[in-house]
């Protein structure tokens, strides 16, 4: 890899911030924010609002819920089987880029699966019922009876309805037909599908290796691997050596380019062990944000670009607990931006 440009680790920080608009808020609408950070990870409804209002500039938190309610954005059980928040333009393509991967896996893993035709049969039937509406999980769950209900959503694909699933009705329990809320699914390829994602990716997050990418997905790196093959990339190493790829022209800031104290929510991607390498995270404190007792992860806060506490909201207030002493300007930066999420929370 002689000639090849070394990243430094402050160097993919800086990068990964830019990219997921935490060096400075977008003035973006709100699909195109998330399509720009690859989408956000929503198993708590509120951690979609504070994800996106750490991003875009001037962000009413009610117009998460409208983008919501209009179908500019929708919820679904997509990468790594978990809720996102999506671009109701790049719904499909997630749901198309892992539904092989996620359904092969799922049979794999899981003891006594029913099989692929009984959960086939399930998701028709299943179909034919959502066909009138919406309805609740409950309901979900006494249609296709305990043996598939683990399952049968990766053979249907299902996305959360409003007002389920938001700030106001933070309990995510009412599903619809993914073709009803969204539209039909396209005639796309699963190959162009992953290839998107693989753009995605590389425009929230990196340069990274293509491993990274593909644990982001939850998919196998064969999968990803043909998509890079047949897209115009520029190559990197890291430090360790590790060859990375990037987009062409994707943001690289300088180093030493300053970054401003933000809150993250619980689950927050950058976090997450594919964007280890950017260091945001430091890996002593890992352990202090994702571990067995806690396993909804908590909300943190960034100074320069990187963890340094953790925070609450309660009885009207952010609190914040340090994991390591601040400056005096450090600590009042973190206060201000405490106070500007409470404003945010009422």
């Amino acid at each position: 890899m002689s000639g090849v440009r070394t990243l430094t680790s402050r160097e993919l920080n800086r990068a990964l911030l830019a990219r997921q608009m935490l060096l400075e808020r977008a003035r973006v609408t709100i699909p195109r924010a998330l399509e720009r950070m690859g989408g956000l990870q929503a198993q708590y409804a509120p951690a979609m609002y504070v994800g996106l209002w750490s991003r875009v500039a001037d962000l009413p938190r009610d117009a998460v819920t409208a983008a919501l309610q209009e179908r500019k954005a929708v919820q679904g059980t997509l990468l790594r089987c978990t809720i996102h928040l999506v671009s109701t333009q790049d719904y499909w393509p997630f749901a198309l880029g892992v539904r092989g991967p996620r359904r092969d896996w799922y049979l794999r893993v899981t003891k006594d699966s029913p099989g692929r035709a009984a959960l086939t049969r399930a998701a028709e039937a299943l179909r034919a019922v959502l066909r009138d509406g919406p309805i609740r999980q409950a309901d979900i769950d006494a249609i296709v009876g305990p043996a598939v209900r683990s399952g049968v959503g990766l053979w249907l694909d299902l996305v959360r309805v409003p007002p389920s699933g938001t700030w106001e009705r933070r309990r995510a329990d009412l599903y619809g037909l993914a073709e009803e809320w969204v539209g039909a699914e396209p005639a796309r390829s699963e190959a162009s599908a992953v290839e998107l994602l693989a753009k995605r990716y590389l425009g929230g997050f990196g340069p990274a290796a293509p491993a990274d990418i593909a644990r982001w997905m939850g998919v196998p790196a064969a999968t990803v691997a043909p998509a890079l093959d047949g897209m115009a990339l520029r190559r990197f190493r890291d430090e360790a050596g590790t060859e990375l790829v990037d987009l062409p022209r994707a943001p690289l800031p300088d180093a030493e380019t300053p970054a401003p104290v933000r809150f993250l929510p619980t689950w927050d991607a950058t976090l997450l062990v594919h964007a280890r390498r950017s260091g945001i995270l430091p890996e002593a404190y890992r352990p202090r944000i994702f571990h067995t007792k806690m396993p909804q992860s908590i909300g943190t806060f960034l100074v320069d670009g990187a963890v340094a506490g953790t925070w609450k909201y309660r009885d009207g207030r952010v609190t914040v607990e340090e994991f390591h002493p601040l400056s005096a300007a450090d600590r009042r930066a973190v206060a201000a931006e405490a106070d500007r999420l409470a404003d945010f929370h009422r």
